[in-house]
């Protein structure tokens, strides 16, 4: 790492300059919101673009590891938000609601859903980045994710699942663009659903061992009714059923033995 530069204080390690770049990139972004550069970071620290550039490759990667910075900001936000909605439906749905309300207007990560930057944002929704953050989302509601059946894979792709949900609406909201109240019952019938299906899902699965468990034995053919005495059964040769052999006078052939 060269030392010149950083207005005569450079720093002692990467990780510092790295800290550095990006408490002068927040700053930048709160005064200067979307009209950030890579030069105004260089020159509020002192140094060249080159040496930002040797830290984050383009603006793009600036951006994304300032907001990657500011996502616990937000998290706690929402886990604030949440707190005490124990129903992973209604979790869900509000999560969806509010991250979509919240994100366009935060400073840092509303830079990403830029007009400019959408086809950049839409690569990067499912990142692990991205796929770290909406985890750690999950993680925060006060919901037993584990009595509801999730282990640690299948929270990571409901995770996903709400990445793409998110992402859809930030491509095209609607017209008109749902907000507030229809935002909410559009989420509740169309995705509440889904754990309603997987709790009777859940529950089938739970019982059907002891429904098994509860049916009578099988019939073993030693238990199957036989012939009236007196009677020999043998069996045809050309239906493999058994009959009597000797049937009853004015009868016709005797029914089938069961």
């Amino acid at each position: 790492m060269r030392t010149h530069g950083w207005s005569g204080s450079a720093p002692a390690t990467d990780e510092e300059a790295v800290a550095r770049i990006l408490a002068a990139a927040n700053q930048a972004i709160d005064a200067r919101g979307a009209d950030l550069s890579i030069a105004d970071v260089a020159r509020t620290l002192g140094v060249t673009r080159q040496t930002v550039y040797r830290y984050f490759p383009s603006t793009y990667a600036l951006l994304q590891a300032a907001a990657r910075a500011a996502a616990n900001g937000i998290l706690d936000r929402l886990a604030a938000h949440l707190a005490g909605v124990t129903d992973p439906a209604e979790a869900v749905t509000e999560g969806i609601a509010t991250a979509l309300e919240w994100l366009p207007h935060d400073k840092h990560i509303g830079l990403l859903l830029a007009p400019e930057r959408a086809v950049a944002f839409n690569v990067e929704i499912t990142s692990d980045v991205a796929l770290t953050f909406a985890g750690s989302m999950l993680r925060r509601f006060d919901v037993d994710w584990a009595a509801q059946g999730f282990d640690a894979d299948e929270l990571d792709e409901l995770a996903e699942h709400l990445l793409r949900i998110i992402q859809s609406f930030m491509v095209d909201p609607g017209r008109p663009p749902r907000q507030g109240a229809e935002l909410r019952r559009y989420l509740r019938r169309w995705v509440a659903p889904h754990w309603c299906v997987r709790m009777s899902t859940r529950i089938f699965k739970a019982a059907a061992p002891q429904a098994i468990s509860d049916r009578p034995p099988a019939r073993s053919r030693s238990s199957w009714p036989r012939c009236r005495p007196g009677r020999r059964a043998r069996a045809t040769p050309t239906r493999r059923r058994w009959r009597s052999t000797r049937p009853p006078p004015g009868r016709a052939p005797s029914p089938w033995c069961r």
